[in-house]
This record gives structure tokens, sequence and C-alpha cells, in this order.
């Protein structure tokens, strides 16, 4: 398993969000964000291509962008958030880093899960 692991659940409809397109960048010495991997959430609202299997995470600032306006779309909402982005630190490479969402259609939060 990756250490930089997220998963989406609609709160609203009390179960995972599918088809939720990610994309983790990590910020680069130049202050530019440069992409680490991407992919979309399955049926159980993860979304396990982030990170590739020959990447390395290391020390530094990483984004989570959630393109929630296609899964709004997708379920018939209208959404009023069309991307959620969140930034981090990861300060220890070896520490696993699980970063999820909830979703509803006005508002979401998010926390550092286990």
């Amino acid at each position: 398993m990756s250490n930089i692991t997220t998963h989406v659940l609609d709160t609203a409809r009390g179960k995972p969000a599918r088809q939720v397109p990610i994309k983790l960048e990590r910020l680069t010495p130049a202050g530019l964000f440069e992409l680490v991997g991407d992919g979309h959430t399955d049926d159980d609202g993860r979304c396990r291509t982030l990170v590739p299997k020959d990447h390395a995470i290391t020390e530094g600032v990483y984004r989570l962008t959630f393109d929630t306006g296609v899964y709004a779309r997708d379920v018939g909402d209208e959404g009023f958030f069309p991307e959620v982005v969140l930034t981090f630190d990861v300060r220890d490479a070896q520490q696993h880093y699980h970063v999820p969402l909830l979703l509803s259609p006005f508002g979401y939060s998010t926390y550092r899960g286990s």
C-alpha cells in the first residue's frame, strides 16, 4: 500500500462516492506543483492508483485535488464546490498519510485518518 491514500464518502447519500477524479501533486523547490499520480475512486470510494508503484514518497508539501463537480453532475446534484483542494505536509515519509474527504452537496470536511 502507498503511504498516501484517500477515499471519498458521500455523507448525504451515506455511501462511497464513485468515479471522483483525483490527482496528487508535490510542491517542488521552485514553488510549483508537479503531478505524482492520479485516478478515479472505485466502487468503495477509494483511489487505488493515486501513487504509482515505482514512486517513493518523500518529505514535503503535497496537494490532493478532487473534481467534485464531475461527481455532482453524475449523481444529479447541483454541487456548490466544483473542486476540493487539500494541501498537507508529509513530515515523515515512513508514515502512512490517509486523507479522506467527506462530501455533501453544500459542504465537505476532511481529517488525517489512519
